[in-house]
């Protein structure tokens, strides 16, 4: 006898089927079972899921064509979590659920698959067990006390989420290791997310040290196919004590979770910009209150709307305002770029005074971090005969010039040429570089800054370009721990979560550009960078009395720098609130974004207009604002226009309801309009 059952399977989306389908199985499987199936002319891995079809079935149902029986079923909350982000995010429940699980497992039938745990388990058998680590570093005041408030909070059968509001230095780090400590010592999983690849290791190595003879794996992007498969099966079968991981990390299956700490849970790292676009942060916490296990989000800035969170009593805040060993923060310097000199058609990156303090930082013996989100040598090269600029010719964006392999690179769609020897349009053999990234930067201060001895300073830079090998980075960072760098150059990589020990002077060079951004989220993302920039500064108690951080700009009276001056994140937090809230943003309203992308940009407007008279006459589009198409700030990507419209709601359950009800037509509207793709984006980080 046959058994009827629904599997989550990855469909187009075109079709509109993003439910799960109905197939039959001559054996009963457990929900969770994965399975592979027919789905047309193609042979497809799917997940057995829970419940049963509304619908009538068909005369004849598709068999289930294999079934990963050496494989433990996922568990019920694993399904929970997956159709709740299906359902919120607006995707279709087998997209998720085959997107999040390693690519590896599609790959392999049973017995390949019984080999692959067969092995892990000797593998995490045979390993010794290690002797103890070394001991635990005595707590400071605070801590004691928030470990204290923290195990309170979590004592219940409901655990509320709980957000560690820290300065940077403040020892959050020992808090999260021993919340997991009481986590494994009680026989449970703990799962850490952080937000980006590179801030994995070295968490990994300090949780490896602090937990010897445990098991610990990482989940992220960086990983072989075999790693990645190795990990999750690890995670999954319950052999892993510790999961560190990247925003991938939330869908971990873990059957004995017991904690999830969200490290720097303000980062945009963790919300996903393709596919189903979810937010693990808050997909993280949706876990908690489904597993009924702590969350603990760490952040020296956290995110406005988890600090409006705290402040209604739904999260529960936990503070450390002070550095351990009594360290004080670093004293910021505003450096007014107005008052410089000014000299026609030239420009600095760096006042005389900030040259000044870097030279004696290294005539000290010390180490300073001069700070600039620009990569590349030049974000542009200009003709001044013609005004001829290096355009991209596939993107409505520049193409930034690399003196060291002497190339024009569009940071969009990656087309690269050599830089020409002359003008391309008027033969001007005088075409100079723009503005300044990290390569310019580096140069300029190798051409300043000299050691004690009368040596060019030592100089280091860390970005996407010079980072781009294996190992790369984790040799930079290296030779920046162990002294032999005078001054780290480096992007937003830089500033977060490294603890360099000898670092005594930050620079910012110029932060100005998100001062006055059209999106409303730039003044929040540009204060949280640079209170995590000034934190790399002093963090050895010793040095923090001298340590410092300088910011050139050119509107040195601006709110956000007198709320940085006195490291007083709450004061600009309310008064950003205060901002959002006259203004109907997030977290008092609710957005969506509809984008399309189409060859060229009157179709993709012409998309988003149909949607939106068919939006209007649907009833649930009463409580819900429709705004005009617009184009991003970068319209067009590799010869693709694009195009995008926001949605808006006061309410985020009538939001959810709308989008329910209108997302499903318009598979309908794309075959009218002549567009690429089409995809939204609920609770979007970039307007």
């Amino acid at each position: 006898m046959t058994e009827r059952l629904q599997v989550a399977v990855e469909t187009p989306q075109h079709t509109g089927l993003g439910a799960p389908l109905d197939y039959e199985s001559e054996h009963p499987l457990a929900a969770g079972t994965f399975v592979r199936v027919p789905l047309g002319r193609r042979e497809v891995p799917g997940v057995v899921w829970p419940g049963t079809s509304d619908g009538a079935a068909p005369a004849e149902l598709k068999p289930v064509l294999q079934a990963m029986s050496s494989l433990p079923p996922l568990g019920s909350r694993w399904c929970e979590l997956v159709a709740f982000a299906a359902a919120y995010y607006q995707r279709g429940i087998g997209e998720v659920a085959l997107s999040v699980l390693p690519p590896e497992l599609r790959k392999l039938d049973d017995a390949q698959l019984a080999q692959r745990i067969a092995r892990l388990h000797k593998r995490m058998a045979a390993r010794p067990p290690a002797a103890h680590g070394p001991g635990a570093p005595a707590l400071s005041a605070e801590q004691a006390d928030a470990l204290q408030r923290l195990a309170a909070a979590t004592a219940g059968d409901t655990p509320p989420a709980v957000l560690l509001h820290g300065v940077t230095g403040s020892g959050k780090t020992e808090v999260y290791l021993r919340a997991a400590d009481a986590a494994l010592a009680a026989g449970r999983q703990a799962l850490v997310l952080v937000p980006e690849i590179n801030l994995t290791p070295q968490l990994e190595a300090r949780f490896a040290e602090r937990f010897a003879g445990r098991h610990i794996v990482s989940l992220h992007s960086g990983l072989t196919p075999a790693q990645r498969l190795r990990h999750w099966l690890a995670a999954h079968l319950g052999l892993a004590d510790l999961v560190l991981g990247t925003r991938l990390a939330v869908f971990a299956a873990m059957p004995r979770l017991g904690l999830i700490v969200i490290d720097e849970e303000h980062d945009p790292s963790y919300k996903q910009q393709e596919g189903a676009r979810y937010s693990a942060r808050d997909l993280a916490v949706y876990r908690g209150k489904l597993e009924r296990v702590p969350v603990l989000l760490g952040s020296a800035t956290p995110s406005l709307e988890s600090w409006q969170r705290a402040r209604e009593g739904r999260y529960q805040r936990i503070a450390l305002p002070s550095r351990i060993g009594g360290g004080a923060l670093p004293q910021v310097r505003l450096v007014d770029m107005n008052q410089l000199p000014k000299t026609k058609g030239v420009t600095t990156a760096l006042s005389p005074s900030l040259v000044a303090a870097l030279q004696s930082r290294i005539e000290r013996g010390e180490q300073s971090l001069v700070f600039l989100n620009r990569r590349g040598y030049a974000p542009v090269l200009h003709c001044g005969d013609c005004a001829w600029k290096s355009g991209c010719p596939h993107c409505s964006a520049w193409r930034v010039f690399h003196k060291l392999d002497r190339t024009l690179r569009c940071h969009h769609c990656g087309f690269t040429e050599r830089v020409p020897r002359a003008c391309p349009e008027c033969g001007n053999l005088d075409i100079a570089p723009i503005g300044r990234g990290t390569e310019r930067l580096e140069e300029q201060l190798a051409g300043l800054l000299r050691g004690p001895d009368g040596r060019a300073a030592r100089i280091a830079r860390i970005d996407a370009d010079s980072t781009r090998l294996k190992g790369a980075l984790e040799a930079q960072l290296g030779a920046v721990h162990a002294g032999e760098v005078d001054v780290l150059v480096g992007t937003q990589m830089v500033t977060k979560g490294h603890d360099f020990r000898r670092i005594t002077l930050v620079a910012a060079v110029n932060p100005d550009t998100s001062l006055f951004s059209s999106d409303f989220r730039a003044p929040e993302r540009l204060f949280a960078l640079l209170m995590q920039a000034a934190g790399r500064a002093g963090r050895d108690a010793q040095q923090a009395s001298r340590s410092e951080m300088w910011v050139q700009t050119w509107h040195p009276q601006h709110a956000l720098y007198a709320a940085l001056q006195r490291h007083d994140f709450a004061a600009f937090a309310e008064s950003q609130l205060k901002e959002r809230e006259s203004a109907g943003l997030p977290p008092y309203a609710h957005l969506a974004l509809l984008r399309a992308d189409a060859r060229t940009a009157e179709a993709a407007r012409g998309f988003l207009q149909a949607a939106a008279v068919l939006a209007r006459g649907l009833p649930e589009a009463e409580p819900v604002a429709i705004y005009e198409p617009v184009p991003p700030g970068v319209a067009r990507v590799a010869d693709v226009e694009r195009m995008q419209m926001l949605v808006e709601s006061a309410s985020r359950g009538a939001l959810q309801r709308f989008l329910a009800a209108w997302l499903p037509l318009l598979h309908g509207v794309r075959k009218e309009q002549r567009i690429l793709r089409w995809a939204v984006d609920v609770d979007p980080l970039a307007i």
